[in-house]
């Protein structure tokens, strides 16, 4: 199982604990992409590790390729049956890669998500592409993650599964939490910021921060929770530090993001992850970017594309501020991305693949 970022390890942490309760206990491969990642922060202390030692580089596309050569070197050592890699990164770009060229069977969790323009977002779009025909069994969180695959002609087993996401989720918060009481007018319309997207970086977030300054003339109270990425955060510390009613937060947890996401009024965000958690928490988004690979949100009426251009994200926050129906039907809670029993559907199907494999290769030597 190869794990490299931390919504890496976020959504497979469930897929792992899936498979240690089959007495299936997985080996971790971690990349290194991002430095300092804590298994223990994600339920993951007790597995067997193999460390690759590759962080993150500028270009991700020579990340990939340092990671398949490190697994390369490394795997052959002791060969797994499966090699399982989640989303769309430069870590599970290479252990896919790594996968082919040794002829190790490669399951692909969250497979199918396409916003089909290569640059939105880049890489991440080809990597996705490209890891989904490779992969003989491909879980796919919604049907039409499916149908994008069927589409696409993909070669492999393709089974609807939910997101793991959705399971890490309802691990701390339960499937379907309350919402927190309304709190304004009578203090101030409080907002969550996250953008971190490498197509948003420059310009984009010269736009979110010219918005978020625009906001706080209205007596718009702003949240930024800062990303891991030194590039980003000296960036939005320099358009944003020491303005009144900004607030710049250091990363913080799984569990405390989710908290401050229950916290906000209304949360903008670049984030795939929290496209799909805020439907399940009752939260209104507002999504920094003009293309989604993750359509049901916007089609369960909870969040909606603004991209970063502040005479789009100014006007929309202002409007649903001062629209207590348009908030509020903004905020019923659903489930488009999966039940939170992703993880367990994920593990069956590989223990069954494999279980398959091993019957097809006793036949074949009989």
């Amino acid at each position: 199982m190869v794990i490299g970022t931390r919504p890496e390890a976020i959504k497979l942490s469930p897929v792992a604990h899936a498979f240690a309760s089959r007495g299936e206990a997985p080996r971790l491969i971690v990349t290194g992409q991002h430095p300092g990642l804590e298994l223990a922060d994600h339920r993951l202390e007790g597995f067997a590790v193999t460390p690759l030692g590759c962080p993150g580089q500028p270009d991700p596309i020579l990340h990939a390729e340092l990671v398949k050569g490190a697994m390369r070197r490394a795997l052959p050592k002791e060969m797994p049956e499966l090699l399982i890699v989640q989303g769309d990164t430069s870590s599970a770009l290479g252990g896919a890669l790594a996968a082919r060229e040794l002829g190790i069977p490669l399951a692909h969790v969250e497979a199918g998500l396409r916003t089909y323009d290569p640059n939105q977002p880049w890489p991440e779009e080809e990597n996705r592409v490209t890891i989904d025909r490779l992969a003989n069994l491909l879980f796919a969180p919604t049907s039409g993650n499916a149908a994008n695959l069927r589409r696409d002609r993909i070669g492999g087993r393709i089974h609807v599964t939910g997101n793991s996401g959705i399971d890490a989720l309802a691990e701390l918060v339960g499937k379907v939490p309350a919402r927190p009481r309304r709190r304004w007018p009578w203090q101030p319309f409080t907002i969550l910021v996250t953008c971190h997207r490498r197509e948003n970086w420059g310009a984009g977030l010269d736009g979110v921060a010219k918005a978020i300054n625009a906001l706080c003339q209205q007596r718009i109270e702003t949240n930024v929770l800062l990303p891991p990425n030194p590039m980003v955060t000296e960036r939005m510390t320099r358009l944003l530090g020491g303005k009144p009613g900004i607030r710049l937060i250091p990363p913080l947890s799984h569990r405390a993001t989710i908290e401050a996401m229950r916290d906000a009024d209304l949360v903008l965000s670049d984030s795939g992850g929290m496209q799909e958690e805020a439907p399940a928490l009752g939260v209104p988004l507002l999504i920094l970017r003009d293309k989604t690979e993750r359509p049901e949100g916007l089609a369960s009426g909870t969040m909606k594309l603004v991209g970063t251009d502040p005479d789009r994200i100014v006007p929309a926050v202002v409007e649903l501020k001062g629209s207590r129906s348009a908030l509020a039907a903004m905020r019923m809670p659903c489930l488009p991305f999966g039940d939170g029993q992703a993880a367990a559907r994920i593990a069956r199907y590989c223990l069954m693949f494999l279980e398959e494999s091993e019957t097809l290769r006793e036949s074949q030597i009989a």
